[in-house]
């Protein structure tokens, strides 16, 4: 849904789509919280799907087409407070509703939140009619190769590490089905008189660049935002409210930053920036990169603030660099494949972790079982006690640890490794009048 946005609300209007999609994700979610089947809460989150996805390349299509170019930084500044916020929050809340009451209320906490936002667009966007004879134009090619190009790509990488990627035939169909996809995705842009979204934007070196970077923070910001997590659940045995409360301590330098994007905009250079907050990124990564079984939330707390820094400049910045990289006319096809590629980095990300922990968790196993022998005074020890289970376990757990901390390391190397990708964006144009300009 996210790279059709634009389409739609091209066809529907702004205020009309948002309106539609508003409405039916809070029922969707107040569906989800009486749900009593894994049935019906898989048909809520569907929907769920399908209306927060339309959401969310629209408030940066209202930053781009809404507000004059001024007081667009305030815009991004306030989208991105959500975008980073978002994903920080949520676990607190959902962590301490799960933990001390239920976790139906973190679904019905978005009625007073859908209610709120249902209002304010009425007040907000102007109404304007339905463009009912676009649909005479759509790009049926397009369209398609878009479900099943994208859809095709998710599953494989959600799916691929437990299906054992291609020894499942499942995954090398869906493959298959996601390369027709893309095929047919390209083909639209010759064939039809409006694409669906249009791709060649993708040709401007500065937005191309915008795209390739936000792949690299998609998988950045929810991997490490994964690993956390699991690693305090796995190993340290917090819950989801405590476990929450450590991710949410990277939401705290973004917040106190948020007032002053304004201001660094017009100054640091936004190239700059963002490889700034990349290397802040790779930094907070090799920090936690030094694990072991007794590392618990406090020794978190350096890296995740760093990483709160991080997300200021490389994700509100990049932010801006997106909505700056393409003409007005354009905003709604790159909002939606600038949110479409951080989410698909997201998947990206999470598969590498899938992938690489398994095979390290392997691999640590197998090195250090071979490091405890029959001839050794700790193997002769344990077969006097016989106490081969505790060992197996305690040898099962070291290696997670090592795994958790490998991924680290490959975060940390490969966001620093991406900085040169900011060669490829443009500086901000400056405005009318600067630098003694008429």
């Amino acid at each position: 849904m996210i790279p059709l946005a634009g389409w739609l609300s091209k066809i529907f209007s702004l205020r009309n789509f948002l309106l539609i999609v508003a409405t039916l994700f809070t029922l969707f979610s107040m569906w989800c919280g009486v749900s009593e089947s894994l049935i019906q809460m898989i048909i809520g989150r569907v929907g769920q799907g399908f209306t927060g996805g339309a959401m969310i390349p629209t408030a940066l299509t209202i930053v781009a087409t809404r507000l004059p170019p001024r007081q667009q930084p305030v815009g991004v500044a306030l989208f991105g407070m959500t975008a980073v916020l978002g994903p920080v929050l949520g676990p607190v809340t959902g962590g301490w509703l799960t933990e001390n009451l239920s976790w139906h209320y973190s679904f019905f906490l978005n009625l007073p939140i859908g209610i709120s936002l249902v209002v304010l667009l009425f007040i907000g966007l102007p109404a304007e009619r339905i463009r009912w004879r676009e649909f005479r134009d759509v790009d049926v090619l397009g369209l398609l190769g878009l479900i099943l190009g994208l859809g095709g790509l998710t599953i494989v990488l959600e799916e691929g590490q437990r299906a054992l990627w291609f020894q499942s035939d499942m995954i090398c169909d869906l493959s298959a089905i996601s390369l027709v996809g893309m095929g047919l995705l390209v083909a639209g842009q010759f064939v039809a008189r409006k694409p669906v979204i249009q791709l060649r934007i993708l040709l401007d070196r500065s937005f191309a660049g915008v795209f390739i970077v936000s792949l690299a923070t998609g998988a950045a910001l929810y991997g490490i935002l994964y690993i956390i997590p699991q690693f305090l659940v796995a190993v340290a045995g917090y819950n989801a409210e405590q476990s929450g409360y450590v991710t949410a301590i990277s939401g705290v330098p973004t917040l106190v930053m948020l007032a002053l994007f304004p201001l660094l905009v017009r100054v640091v250079d936004i190239r700059a920036a963002i490889a700034f907050g990349l290397l802040l990124y790779g930094v907070s990564c090799l920090i936690d990169a030094y694990l072991s079984p007794d590392t618990s939330g406090p020794q978190f707390f350096w890296s995740q603030v760093i990483r709160g820094f991080a997300q200021f400049f490389a994700l509100l910045f990049l932010n801006q660099a997106a909505t700056d990289s393409v003409s007005r006319q354009y905003a709604e096809d790159a909002s939606g494949l600038f949110n479409a590629a951080r989410n698909l980095g997201g998947s990206f990300g999470l598969a590498a972790i899938a992938t690489l922990l398994d095979q390290r968790i392997t691999f640590h196993v197998a090195r250090l079982s071979e490091s405890i022998t029959a001839n050794s005074i700790a193997g002769q020890a344990i077969v006097r006690q016989h106490a081969l289970a505790p060992l197996n376990l305690a040898i099962q757990g070291q290696a997670m640890v090592m795994a958790y901390a490998d991924l680290y390391w490959v975060f940390g190397v490969a966001l620093v490794v991406m900085i040169p990708l900011v060669l490829l964006l443009r500086p901000r144009p400056k405005p009318i009048g600067a630098g003694g300009a008429a």
